[in-house]
């Protein structure tokens, strides 16, 4: 089952008559519950509605998935864009208590990584390098949870290149910040869920001028992805009610090296420049604290 196309309630719906009884318990509690159920193992479900973890693998089958993590991420698929924050805090006491904080979110975070790996296409990966070198001009925009991640790639982007700016949620619109755009720039777009409604205006607004766009976002589904020519695709699942950003900053980690392998001789006179203004103006302590 594909399950980025299918409407998984009414599947669970029009599945329901040739459903085992005890498969339609689970069908009943998803559909009432399916913001619980997307967090809960095989086995938490089963005990849920009093069947065992068999059953709940025979009905994710019966869905025509291949197995109940599959069934489970479709479910997640379902909520990640609609949940509160504080749905978000409700339910993520099925995932993380305080005593296993530390290891379950540094696991999360490695899953996000390794499931990024896998998905991210090298070669929009090389054409979006090259894209930044032939802009005339680089508009990149990130906001809420995402400003951070816009920001971090602006800062070393424009050490790089001189010609970055950074379309800031502030006093003038974000549309406003872009109204001199032409076809000649380049708009990197980054998004995650709950995306920002204003990031997707905006990438509408300059797609519609004929200007590329790159997204970086968690899914070819996501409303920056439609909108863009190429996608880099970060994995940013939840651990909790904060939304993970790591394997997002690893990409963009990815994006900056690559840019300043191509422009090693400029980085290198651009950076014995900082460095000496920095010591002449103290930027950075060297002294060591007292013991």
């Amino acid at each position: 089952m594909d399950d980025n196309n299918q409407d998984l309630m009414r599947t669970i719906q029009m599945k329901f008559p040739r459903l085992s009884k005890g498969q339609k318990l689970i069908a009943e509690y998803i559909l009432k519950h399916y913001d619980k159920a997307a967090f809960m193992t095989a086995a938490k479900l089963g005990t849920s509605v009093g069947v065992s973890e068999s059953t709940v693998v025979r009905f994710a089958n019966e869905l025509g998935f291949s197995g109940y993590p599959k069934l489970q991420k479709a479910l997640h698929d379902l909520i990640k864009n609609k949940l509160t924050t504080v749905q978000r805090i409700e339910l993520s006491n099925n995932l993380i208590n305080q005593e296993n904080a530390l290891k379950g979110v540094l696991k999360a975070d490695m899953e996000n990584i390794r499931a990024t790996l896998e998905k991210i296409n090298h070669k929009d990966f090389e054409e979006i390098v090259n894209c930044i070198f032939e802009a005339k001009r680089i508009y990149i925009i990130g906001l809420r949870s995402s400003t951070v991640l816009a920001e971090f790639l602006g800062y070393y982007l424009n050490v790089m290149l001189d010609n970055v700016k950074i379309v800031k949620h502030g006093i003038s619109d974000a549309i406003d910040q872009m109204i001199n755009i032409t076809d000649e720039d380049l708009v990197i777009g980054i998004g995650f869920p709950r995306y920002s409604a204003r990031t997707i205006e905006a990438l509408s607004y300059v797609q519609n001028k004929g200007t590329k766009v790159v997204a970086i976002t968690d899914s070819l589904l996501s409303p920056l992805a439609t909108r863009a020519e190429y996608t880099l695709i970060a994995q940013s699942n939840m651990a909790s009610f904060v939304d993970s950003l790591v394997a997002p900053l690893s990409v963009i980690n990815a994006l900056i090296v690559a840019v300043g392998l191509r422009e090693k001789e400029k980085i290198s006179s651009t950076y014995k420049e900082l460095e000496g203004i920095w010591e002449e103006y103290q930027v950075y302590s060297h002294k060591k604290e007292d013991l």
